[in-house]
C-alpha cells in the first residue's frame, strides 16, 4: 500500500507539504488563508512553511534564550 502523501493546509494550495506546525500558531501567522487542520496541526508547503518561519523568527529566538 503506497503511503498517503500529505498536502499543504493553505485553502487553494495543492502542494506536498514539508513540515505540520501547531494549528494555533499558524492561525496567527497566517491570517486572511483559510486552513485545513488534523485535529491540532496543520500541513505547510515549502513555500507557506518560509513564510511561517519567517514571521516567528524572533518569538523562537526569544523561546530559545529562556526568558
Amino acid at each position: 500500500m503506497p503511503e498517503k502523501k500529505e498536502v499543504c493546509g493553505v485553502a487553494g494550495c495543492g502542494q506536498d507539504a514539508v513540515r505540520s506546525v501547531a494549528l494555533d500558531k499558524a492561525k496567527d501567522i497566517l491570517t486572511g488563508k483559510s486552513l485545513t487542520a488534523d485535529f491540532r496541526r496543520v500541513h505547510l508547503c515549502r513555500e507557506h512553511y518560509r513564510t511561517f518561519r519567517k514571521a516567528t523568527k524572533k518569538d523562537r529566538e526569544l523561546e530559545r534564550l529562556g526568558w
